[in-house]
């Protein structure tokens, strides 16, 4: 799979037409990229098993998406097979009151991943570089000094900050934008209200959000041009066919892990002797 396909190139102008949705990315079926989905789940565990006794580096795992692009599937059939010790998981809805007390970023670097954790967050600090430009009336709620400048210019350069701090500190950045097409929200939108299993996921805002399509549009290529770096890249990943989703961010995911070349930690020569000496107690409870 060519991951470079799907990777918005820094400094390039992003038009979200010249990505398709429905794109398979070369896999004949589903069956075929099923089998490479759980090749990849199997090399990811023993990646993460690596990864978390390393302690070199954290990762941050960004999934931003329309409604119903399928957010909650990539958790779910990529992330939970790993281990839950080193994993989280973090949903951000709107603010609270002490979170818009302080800067926009602050509630984010609260639950940021230590050295060997993962941390997924479904939304994100670009909630308010994308819901936040779409519905601006929710700026009067953030009681913001007049900078005399663009905001939305000012918080791109912002999170481009911050997430260069957090990649030289350490902290691998991978940011996936679900782009599912607005034909295929529709039909997903229907199955929540025609089958009860999934009546308790729709929420009447649902369709004032999709009203709104074009604007959602314009704020996530605005955001992917001016926020996608070496340091932090965002991959735009087709996500009308769900099997297609999850497979695409479990490739990503162990070609990352892959590239960092980690290893167990080494032992010394003291360390070896405790271990002997543990052996050779072990051995006389026979």
């Amino acid at each position: 799979m060519k991951n470079d396909r799907l990777r918005v190139s820094p400094g390039h102008k992003v038009d979200l037409d010249d990505f398709s949705p429905g794109e398979t990315l070369g896999f004949r079926d589903k069956a075929e990229a099923k089998d490479k989905l759980v090749r990849d789940l199997e090399r990811l565990r023993n990646l993460h098993d690596v990864f978390y006794a390393a302690r070199s580096h954290a990762l941050l795992i960004v999934l931003q998406a329309l409604d119903a692009a399928g957010k909650d599937g990539v958790v779910e059939h990529v992330i939970s097979g790993l281990n839950p010790q080193g994993v989280r998981v973090t949903s951000f809805r709107a603010p609270n009151s002490a979170e818009l007390a302080h800067d926009f970023l602050w509630r984010h670097a609260l639950v940021l991943p230590a050295r060997g954790e993962i941390a997924i967050f479904n939304r994100s600090h670009y909630e308010e570089v994308l819901t936040v430009r779409v519905h601006p009336e929710l700026l009067a709620h953030q009681t913001l000094p007049d900078t005399g400048g663009d905001i939305w210019r000012q918080r791109f350069e912002d999170i481009n900050a911050f997430e260069r701090h957090l990649a030289r500190s350490g902290t691998v950045i991978l940011k996936f934008f679900l782009h599912v097409s607005h034909e295929e929200q529709r039909k997903r939108l229907l199955a929540r209200i025609d089958e009860p299993d999934k009546n308790w996921k729709f929420e009447a805002s649902d369709l004032r959000e999709r009203a709104l399509w074009s604007a959602y549009e314009q704020a996530f290529e605005a955001a992917l041009e001016h926020t996608s770096t070496d340091w932090a890249p965002w991959y735009v990943v087709p996500a009308d066919h769900k099997w297609l989703t999850r497979c695409a961010v479990a490739d990503i995911l162990v070609s990352t892990l892959e590239g960092l070349k980690l290893e167990y930690p080494k032992i010394d020569e003291a360390q070896r002797a405790v271990l002997r000496q543990a052996r050779i107690e072990l051995q006389r409870e026979d």
